[in-house]
């Protein structure tokens, strides 16, 4: 039996490079985003692709995708919870509307689908599944004026732990990958320049996002029994180490 997958923020990007790549190994995937017309790019030549338009902040929405999951699947083996958006800002600027905004999809947004892949999970034969957060470096350390993005993904850290903790009962695992600068569409800036904390602005280098998807297949393709529960993959001389 092929193993099923949902993929969230599936319409480009890290989502679309980890779709494909699970899409290539042989699995059923749903594509989850916002954009209909994104995901049937990603899902173009993949018989295996299930395009389904989701606000991952709309909780009707989320468990609508889970049951199209079940409905035509019967399980689910993977949850890639990567939908993600950023808000420029510093704690002195940022207003309440993007903040909440950032909250409700980094934050509200993962919950809502890991919750949804744990009921899922946890009740069918057999039992278990995984799932792999995407945090960021910003779990780890800040860039300027990034005070929603950042405490969204620190707080994605305490919802990891939860999740393996709490999936211990029904053989769920769950891990995260924290990505410094692959290259996708969010990342095409940085070759231009983009502040630092000393008040330069520096390009800063990328790395091929395939080795993203490569990192995601090893999580996935791990033993139940076995789990990667902090990943941390970036551009080998991105201000990441020495930025803190």
């Amino acid at each position: 039996m092929a193993k099923t997958a949902v993929v969230t923020g599936a319409g480009s990007g890290i989502g679309r490079a980890v779709a494909r790549a699970l899409l290539d190994d042989g699995y059923h995937v749903a594509l989850a985003g916002r954009r209909a017309e994104a995901l049937a790019e990603t899902a173009a030549g993949h018989e295996h692709a299930l395009a389904v338009p989701t606000d991952v902040a709309d909780e009707q929405a989320v468990e609508a995708l889970f049951e199209a999951v079940r409905d035509r699947w019967g399980r689910l083996d993977l949850l890639f919870n990567n939908a993600g958006i950023g808000a420029a800002g510093t704690i002195a600027d940022l207003s309440v509307e993007d903040w909440r905004r950032t909250v409700d999809v980094n934050l509200t947004g993962m919950f809502l689908c890991a919750r949804q892949a744990v009921r899922l999970m946890k009740d069918q034969d057999p039992r278990g599944g995984r799932i792999v957060n995407n945090g960021s470096i910003s779990a780890h350390v800040p860039r300027p004026a990034s005070v929603a993005y950042t405490a969204t993904k620190h707080a994605v850290t305490g919802l990891t732990r939860s999740i393996s903790l709490d999936g211990r009962a029904w053989d769920v695992a769950c891990g995260q990958i924290d990505i410094g600068n692959a290259a996708t569409e969010m990342t095409e800036r940085m070759a231009a320049g983009i502040p630092q904390a000393d008040g330069r602005v520096l390009a800063e280098p990328t790395f091929d996002v395939r080795h993203v998807a490569d990192a995601v297949r090893y999580m996935a393709g791990l033993p139940l029994d076995a789990n990667v529960q902090f990943l941390t993959v970036t551009a080998t001389t991105m201000p990441f180490i020495g930025r803190g």
